[in-house]
């Protein structure tokens, strides 16, 4: 008894529609008459779009179910196609590939675009102010990136570095960025300090006020038992 298995049989381009239907586009190539054979084609275009009758009946559903017929008969089915047969050079068209840029990071964790913009704002006579802006960020970023807040003389050091090592600005405003952030850090805390000694006024109060009304509940209630007994009596 001879066995036939699948590895033996001829590729299926497209293994979705199975093997029946390939057999079924196989059978086209064997039809001589090419009006015949157009419309045995068709026949076996209603076949597969029945396998998807949701979008059987848009027309651009049906300019797929004719690319994939020529698909499955390997190009080889001569037929009156409604659309531009394919061919297999547009099919196996390779995609430019994309050029990946070769830039240098200085530092990382404060990423490309900073760097453009040091390099930039050095270059101006009255960027001070913006060299500013951009020492915090870098200082936020340091402090995501090392989980611990930089000095003064790193974020400057680091801003040459980026400007090429000769700059023309007046850095000597980045040294109070830290006592400014030490103040502002310490302006926070008493802030925050503050609100939670007025939540635990607040709470212990509305405890007071609970406890207070639970106690006259209660003395109510011992009040209306003993006029029941009094009256039973």
């Amino acid at each position: 008894m001879r066995k036939n298995y699948n590895f033996t049989r001829r590729k299926l381009y497209l293994p979705e529609y199975g093997r029946h239907i390939h057999e079924m586009v196989d059978s086209l190539l064997e039809i001589e008459d090419r009006h015949e054979r157009t419309r045995q084609a068709k026949a076996v275009i209603a076949v597969m779009g029945n396998l998807n009758p949701t979008l059987r009946d848009t027309e651009d559903f049906k300019h797929k179910l004719w690319d994939h017929l020529f698909i499955m008969s390997d190009f080889r089915l001569d037929v009156d196609s409604p659309y531009p047969q394919p061919s297999r050079q547009d099919l196996t068209i390779v995609p430019q590939k994309l050029r990946y840029p070769q830039s240098r990071i200085t530092f990382k964790h404060y990423g490309k675009y900073l760097h453009q913009f040091v390099d930039r704002v050095a270059k101006e006579k009255n960027g001070s102010a913006e060299m500013v802006n951009l020492a915090r960020y870098m200082r936020t970023k340091s402090y995501e990136f090392n989980n611990e807040h930089p000095n003064n003389e790193s974020i400057v050091r680091d801003i040459r570095i980026m400007a090429g090592g000769d700059t023309e600005m007046d850095l000597s405003t980045i040294a109070n960025m830290r006592s400014e952030y030490r103040s502002n850090v310490q302006q926070r805390n008493t802030k925050r300090g503050k609100q939670q000694a007025q939540n635990r006024t607040n709470n212990g109060r509305k405890n007071a006020k609970s406890s207070n009304q639970s106690a006259g509940s209660r003395g109510g209630h011992a009040n209306r038992t003993q006029q029941r007994h009094a009256q039973h009596k």
